[in-house]
């Protein structure tokens, strides 16, 4: 029976038929659809497409990831010397297989493959045996392959898997390696001479042979004249270019942004925004001040710039000396997180004036402050009494600060930074306390740098997005805003009037720009930070000690800020931003107290605030006092029966406050005392500037004598030459004038001090000594 069906011809036409479509099947997912399953190296190039370095393929081979596309002077020189028919055979040379097979007869050994270039990508791919079987193999596949790619596409895939000597594999890691530039750049003898490496890249290369390389290159170039691809002239100078001496290295410019995309984006080619022009600038300037700060064993700095108006990373310098293994070198310092500092009060000073805290200029308390034992002090050691906010943040005080966030509170500013883009505070907001914006917390300098442009970039109209250094696969979502241009503008007003570490003033020189800047220097003298900002740029600067090791000369100021005005200096300047229209109300505010016009402020202003602004309260401190004819007394209005009285408006601070004021600001005049039997002060003329709370607790811990602990109480009173009298849980201590403290050594348990004054005014505050 089945022999009649095989016999029968309807039958063997079918099986023919199934047979031949079956061998179609096969022949169509012959081809994997991957072809090759090699690693690449990770390739970082600028956003112009130039390299800026590279990291080894895992398998130990310079092998870059496949280009689309290969130059026109190495697809010539190529095709004319492995395959001159590779435009007319559809993946099989007949002849030149024929021709091979004739030559291997006559040689009695294989002298000749007659493989074509889709061939050869196809026996690349496999890395199987050179056989017969294979070679046959190679052919069914590599027609294949002409049916899946162009010819533009199989060179392509050749040039980038070709072996070109060593562990040199593809045609950009090989330009590179021997010739220290892009495939793209190469010329005719260069292109030539990689073109016949490939054809026996162990027997001849750079390091062997080199005879016989320039005789197969010279060979090539002469084919190419006579063929006419070249001129004369082109084939006289490529037959006079020598060989490179050896290969060459890669490029290590921007080594820690490389270092970032291995580790996220390995076997990749990617494009960053980097300017490799920039990024060279501002390497060689942190070099130089690297080899001034090293002097004081200061071995580390970062820097870099974004560009304000596409909100991208221009230049990136991770740290200096990358090859230096001993000094924390290869740290990506701007992706650490390090104390901040003082680099965060802008931020405070810009989230209480879009909140309506304060005004600009907003009186703030600059007097000894002791919370919880936490006492922060100014960096000059000194109490000024009040300054104005604006002042704070351009002299960074650090006590006005600390007293502007415990205002403010510190869960909210917490939220505003997170909210900012801080991504570094990872505990709750109780951790940090007050010492949140004196460096208590820490940040990255990518963080900060990033959350300065985004400020700029709402002072221009411009919407918040994330800031990317990669130009291809990082999206760009945008992102809430934070910040509002009437309360940037007012900060950036503020911060642009510090104090330069150049000995000229830069306001007198027209050509020198503004900017925007805050320095920053954390606890220990660890770490110095400095940021700028203009319309265009934004500059993020630190210099430190990877390690956290400190240094005296570790000063924000001192260091960090003169590096960051040299990388100004080598941006394009720009002019100053353009102050935002239709954000600001206009409001009559006091010159003396910066506060909102008070009902006997004299010296005022028009000024333009947050509409927030309007909600913050009156001047408090000016009062309407009545003065005797010589102005040396206050009387009541109808004290002096027939007496003329002289009313007067007058600036009057809290009595700490005054205390420290009137020594910086001869001008302030203490009230006057009031005339004997014709009044009194219905004011509080004392006040603790320690303990500034009415319940304290305190610890007193022995001395290094063994002695009993000490706490010193001390107080203010707005008349100098007052006598005060102390007393301890009602037993008399002492009278003190001019300067009041007191330190005694209480048993543990709740104790009260109680001050009494000349004139009867009383005041007291409570204690807990701790056991």
């Amino acid at each position: 029976m089945i022999n009649r069906s095989i016999k029968d011809p309807l039958f063997r036409k079918r099986a023919i038929r199934y047979g031949i479509a079956l061998l179609l099947v096969c022949y169509l997912f012959c081809l994997p659809r991957t072809l090759f399953h090699t690693p690449y190296a990770t390739v970082v190039t600028d956003r112009h497409g130039e390299l800026l370095g590279a990291r080894i393929a895992a398998d130990g081979q310079w092998r870059f990831p496949v280009s689309d596309t290969i130059p026109e002077k190495f697809a010539k020189c190529l095709i004319a010397f492995e395959d001159r028919y590779y435009y007319r055979h559809w993946g099989v040379n007949p002849l030149a297989t024929g021709r091979a097979l004739v030559q291997n007869i006559k040689a009695r050994r294989v002298v000749s493959g007659g493989s074509t270039l889709t061939m050869q990508t196809i026996r690349l791919s496999r890395g199987e045996r050179r056989t017969i079987g294979e070679k046959l193999i190679e052919m069914i596949l590599a027609t294949r392959l002409e049916c899946r790619y162009s010819k533009a596409k199989i060179l392509a895939l050749y040039a980038s898997h070709a072996p070109f000597g060593g562990n040199v594999v593809g045609l950009d890691a090989a330009s590179w390696r021997y010739f220290g530039h892009s495939s793209a750049q190469l010329s005719w003898a260069e292109a030539a001479t990689l073109a016949v490496l490939p054809n026996a890249p162990s027997m001849i290369h750079l390091a062997k042979n080199r005879p016989a390389l320039i005789k197969k290159r010279n060979k090539l170039l002469e084919q190419l004249y006579r063929q006419g691809v070249i001129d004369e002239i082109d084939y006289e100078l490529a037959l006079s270019e020598a060989l490179p001496p050896e290969p060459l290295p890669l490029p290590q410019i921007a080594p820690h942004l490389v270092a970032y995309v291995y580790g996220n984006r390995q076997g990749q080619q990617v494009t960053s925004t980097i300017d490799k022009g920039l990024q060279l600038q501002l390497e060689r300037l942190l070099a130089r001040w690297h080899a001034e700060f090293v002097r004081h064993d200061i071995r580390n700095m970062a820097a870099m710039v974004i560009d304000v108006r596409t909100n991208r990373v221009l230049a990136y310098c991770g740290n200096v000396n990358f090859q230096d293994t001993k000094s924390g070198n290869q740290v990506d310092v701007i992706r650490s997180p390090r104390s901040t500092g003082s680099i965060l009060k802008p931020l405070l000073y810009y989230a209480a004036l879009q909140d309506g805290d304060i005004l600009p200029h907003t009186l703030l308390p600059d007097v000894p402050l002791n919370v919880n034992g936490f006492a922060p002090q100014n960096f000059n050691m000194q109490f000024d009494g009040a300054v104005p906010a604006s002042e704070v943040i351009a002299r960074s005080l650090n006590v006005p600060s600390v007293m502007l966030l415990r205002r403010y509170g510190v869960p909210k500013f917490y939220d505003f930074l997170k909210k900012a883009g801080l991504t570094t505070l990872t505990r709750p907001s109780s951790h940090y306390g007050l010492s949140l914006i004196l460096g208590g917390a820490e940040a990255t300098l990518w963080d900060i740098t990033t959350v300065y442009a985004d400020m700029a970039r709402a002072l221009e109209g411009k919407e918040r997005t994330a800031c990317h250094m990669l130009s291809d696969g990082e999206t760009t979502p945008s992102l809430p805003e934070i910040f509002q241009p009437g309360a940037v503008w007012q900060t950036f007003d503020a911060i642009k009037e510090v104090n330069r570490p150049e000995d000229i003033d830069w306001r007198t020189i027209p050509s020198m720009q503004s900017v925007a800047w805050k320095t920053g220097t954390s606890y220990g003298f660890r770490d110095a930070w400095a940021v700028g900002v203009t319309p265009r740029y934004a500059v993020g600067v630190w210099v430190g000690n990877a390690s956290g090791e400190g240094k005296p000369e570790l000063v924000g100021a001192r260091t960090a800020g003169p590096v960051m005005f040299d990388i100004f200096n080598i941006l394009p300047s720009s002019e100053w931003f353009v102050r935002p229209e239709g954000v600001f109300v206009e409001a009559e505010v006091c010159r003396l107290s910066g506060h909102l016009k008070g009902r006997f402020c004299d010296e005022t202003e028009t000024a333009p605030i947050c509409p927030n602004g309007q909600r913050t309260v009156a001047c408090p401190y000016h009062i309407r006092v009545n003065l005797s004819a010589d102005r040396r007394y206050r009387v009541y209005e109808h004290c002096l029966n027939n007496g003329t009285t002289i009313p007067e408006n007058w600036f009057v601070l809290p009595p700490a406050w005054e205390w420290y004021y009137k020594r910086r600001h001869p001008e302030y005049k203490p009230l006057p005392p009031f005339w004997a039997g014709c009044g009194g002060d219905s004011e509080q003329p004392m006040q603790f500037i320690y303990p500034q709370s009415y319940h304290t607790r305190v610890t007193l811990p022995k001395q290094l004598d063994g002695t009993p602990g000490v706490v010193t109480f001390e107080l203010a009173h707005s008349n100098s030459e007052a006598t005060v009298f102390w007393h301890l849980d009602g037993e008399y201590l002492t009278a003190t004038r001019d300067f009041h403290k007191v330190s005694v050594s209480p048993q543990p348990g709740q104790h009260t001090m109680t001050v009494v004054d000349e004139q009867g005014h009383t005041l007291s505050a409570t204690i807990r000594v701790e056991e």
